[in-house]
């Protein structure tokens, strides 16, 4: 059927319909993920600097450690695989959502139907993404160093894995989402430094000074890094730690959707 000439036809200008939200969300998670493969700088620091950080910390003597009986390997292998998790769903995504909200790119996205809860979840699935890369890397590296996880523990770990990712990544948008982005700069970098050395990562908590061990033991870095140990190292999926994690992860999510500013 055809209109008359002059009579306006009911389609023209109709903007298209949106997306599905899962169809919104996967297609943001797979730009992230290539945003950051395709970043020399990012992928030095989240895959390349934790498999160097591993090499060195268990061929080196010049760190003691106490391992409970566990091979050097065993030992530190799941706190650098939490280390890795940590640069790239916080620091990386802090300092790159940042700059993009400076430069105006989230603007532009905060018109479009994705929303801040769409952002997130694009964002955590295309750091597991990056993720599967980093746990190649530092997996491959930790194997040929002598490396036995707990076979039990595999399919655990990953619990650590998502909710880790989901508490950094809401960390990130929570810092880069309100301050500005000279101030995300030199607070991701400052507290991935303090996290690392202080937060229970690579050295568990219950190793570290006391007034700190009290801390760290409920600090998102303590418990992913708890998760990984009990899973990798004993098989086991501890449940306390799983539950700070948890916390933190819904915590976290809940204010940056909260108080996330797309400018």
């Amino acid at each position: 059927m055809t209109t008359a000439p002059g009579t306006p036809d009911a389609h023209v200008g109709t903007p298209p319909a949106a997306a599905p939200a899962a169809r919104r969300v996967l297609a943001q998670a797979a730009f992230e993920a290539r945003m950051i493969l395709r970043n020399g700088e990012q992928v030095l620091v989240t895959a390349i600097v934790p498999v160097l950080a591993l090499v060195g910390l268990v061929q080196g003597t010049f760190v003691e450690l106490d391992t409970g009986g566990a091979s050097r390997v065993d030992f530190l292998a799941p706190g650098i695989l939490a280390l890795a998790v940590m640069t790239a769903s916080f620091t990386s995504q802090a300092i790159a959502t940042a700059f993009d909200r400076r430069n105006g790119v989230l603007r532009l996205m905060a018109t479009t139907p994705l929303g801040r809860g769409g952002l997130l979840a694009g964002k955590v699935l295309g750091v597991l993404a990056v993720e599967a890369v980093q746990v190649v890397l530092i997996g491959a590296a930790a194997l040929a160093l002598g490396w036995h996880p707990d076979p039990a523990g595999l399919a655990l770990a990953l619990v650590g894995v998502v909710l880790g990712t989901g508490a950094f990544t809401a960390l990130a948008l929570l810092v880069a989402g309100t301050l500005r982005a000279e101030a995300v700069l030199a607070l991701a970098n400052l507290l991935l430094l303090v996290l690392a050395l202080g937060g229970g990562v690579v050295v568990p908590a219950d190793r570290l000074p006391g007034p700190v061990a009290a801390v760290a033991t409920w600090l998102p870095s303590g418990a992913l890094g708890d998760v990984l140990r009990g899973a990798l190292v004993d098989g086991t999926l501890p449940l306390v730690p799983v539950l700070v994690l948890a916390a933190w992860t819904v915590g976290l999510g809940a204010l940056t959707a909260r108080l996330f500013r797309w400018h």
